[in-house]
């Protein structure tokens, strides 16, 4: 099993990642609007996607099954054991090197509002790194209210997601608890983030050469996003 990161905490059965996630309850997640964001966002006749943090697969078979050649990262072996018809690469984000640039570049699961500044830009400069001159890079948002009018429940077809808890811990960042039941299984998992307003969102970007190119969803927790030169 891997080693939890200070900050970091899950509870459940089978396996977690290095940041608490349970692989177990993530191979039973269901995908939900990623797979319409990215071709919303994705340029005319893009092809190629490096999904990064893919977790068990659930973005990645649904983009495989779409007629996509994925790249899919993340750290955690077990996770990876589970993804099918993609190209798998076991490395953390910050890491990242590949010989390769890709029409989309895929930074989901909220991971932009990593607590840690340092940690945050690395994941950014792999995007930039890996995009295509005419390339576009989508980032998942937190959405505004995310932190606020807990706990809050979001019903799935086989379980329900529970945010529980956003506790101010200093510097802008918030302890987060949110509780998973899938299929008669229960889970936890507590990590920290970071709220970004959009002028901050926009301010991290330009460190990491980026910039905003549009907006995808009303709710603005969809970004498409350019190299800025």
């Amino acid at each position: 099993m891997a080693r939890i990161r200070e900050g970091f905490r899950g509870e459940g059965p089978g396996a977690f990642t290095p940041d608490g996630c349970a692989v177990e309850m993530y191979g039973i997640l269901p995908v939900r609007e990623e797979p319409d964001m990215i071709a919303l966002g994705a340029r005319d006749g893009a092809r190629t996607l490096l999904e990064l943090g893919c977790g068990a697969g659930r973005v990645t078979h649904a983009m495989v099954e779409r007629g996509w050649e994925v790249t899919a990262v993340d750290e955690s072996p077990e996770m990876l054991d589970r993804v099918r018809g993609a190209e798998t690469v076991l490395s953390t984000i910050e890491e990242l090197r590949l010989d390769e640039r890709f029409d989309v570049v895929l930074l989901g699961s909220y991971l932009v509002h990593q607590a840690e500044a340092e940690a945050r830009k690395a994941m950014l400069d792999t995007c930039r790194r890996h995009v295509a001159a005419d390339g576009v890079v989508l980032i998942q948002r937190e959405g505004r209210d995310w932190h606020d009018e807990l706990p809050r429940v979001n019903e799935h077809p086989r379980g329900a997601v529970r945010i529980l808890a956003a506790e101010p811990i200093g510097n802008g960042v918030n302890a987060m608890r949110i509780e998973y039941e899938f299929d008669g299984m229960r889970w936890a998992h507590e990590f920290r983030s970071r709220p970004l307003t959009d002028p901050e969102f926009v301010a991290i970007l330009a460190e990491s050469d980026l910039m905003v190119d549009a907006y995808l969803d009303e709710h603005r927790t969809w970004a498409r996003v350019l190299p800025a030169s």
